[in-house]
């Protein structure tokens, strides 16, 4: 897959099969969108294009508003749709001036004169341009003049619940991660770099690496215990997950620690991808620091027996 910081280095293409949205998470009702990418180009000897904006529009539009948190790092987003067999990624630079392209520019400008789109797939109620005043509608009336067709991908449910970003973050927030797996179609996951702590992991015979996440903006799941996979250095490995302020030693800063089995090389400054799979449960104070250690010794046959019955 090739990715484009920008419109300025594409070549036109002959067939270009078009998708274009933010696609936070690239979960499952994405994932419809996609495959039906391939298939077209696939029938019409075409290339699959994705265009997405970064940073997310409401980032831009609406910086004082902090709470919205992502699913995905751009780099996440990439290495997903990548994993769809996508041909172009496209990442147009959200701006508030790119904001103010009218709808009928944006068709112009970016999908018939840049990229030459012939098809584009879009998903339901999707809007673009200038306050959104972009539809399905206006592309199907505009797309003849500008010789590409269009087709709209109808709202896709799993289980009879619609499927978005939104819903997906709320199940995170709660520490749901099956619910937030099957909207994802693929395990939660954080990437970070592990720095130095106090050690007290170790101290418990539970040492941990502690993960530093170096966006603002990445969603990072409810307080608790988790069971994770995690890759490093293109290996898989087992273990446990902490988030969480620590109230058995009155913490006061949320920490993400995580405790690799069967583990015991020296990682600090390397970057780990953990994957969530279970919430083993949730934070609690306990009376003791030995209280605490008994309980993670629970806390880790819980996590293999998770984990194994997952494989």
């Amino acid at each position: 897959m090739k990715i484009y910081h920008g419109v300025e280095d594409f070549v036109r293409l002959s067939n270009a099969v078009v998708t274009s949205g933010t696609f936070d998470g690239v979960h499952v009702g994405h994932t419809k969108i996609l495959t039906r990418l391939r298939e077209i180009a696939s029938k019409t000897n075409g290339d699959t294009v994705v265009i997405t904006f970064w940073p997310h529009p409401r980032l831009v539009l609406h910086p004082e508003d902090t709470s919205l948190k992502l699913l995905n790092t751009f780099e996440e987003k990439a290495d997903l749709l990548k994993a769809q067999g996508i041909n172009h990624l496209i990442r147009i630079p959200f701006t508030k001036e790119f904001s103010q392209l009218t709808s009928e520019e944006f068709i112009t400008q970016i999908l018939v004169d840049t990229i030459g789109t012939k098809k584009l797939v879009i998903g339901h109620d999707h809007h673009f341009g200038k306050n959104r005043e972009g539809s399905f509608e206006q592309l199907k009336l505009n797309g003849p003049k500008y010789g590409f067709d269009v087709e709209e991908i109808p709202r896709q449910d799993v289980d009879h619940v619609g499927v978005s970003s939104t819903k997906i973050r709320h199940a995170l927030d709660a520490g749901d991660i099956e619910t937030a797996t099957h909207f994802l179609g693929h395990a939660y996951s954080l990437t970070g770099r592990v720095v130095m702590g106090d050690k007290l992991g170790r101290l418990l015979g539970f040492p941990t690496a502690n993960i530093e996440i170096d966006t603002a903006y990445k969603l990072i799941p409810a307080d608790g215990i988790y069971a994770v996979t995690l890759e490093f250095e293109h290996q898989h490995f087992k273990g446990m997950l902490y988030i969480g302020k620590r109230p058995t030693v009155n913490g006061v800063k949320r920490n993400i620690e995580v405790n690799i089995f069967d583990f015991n090389k020296e990682i600090y400054g390397d970057s780990l991808t953990i994957f969530f799979h279970h919430l083993i449960r949730r934070d609690i104070k306990f009376n003791d620091l030995e209280e605490l250690k008994k309980q993670l010794f629970l806390d880790k046959a819980d996590a293999l027996k998770m984990l194994n019955s997952d494989s």
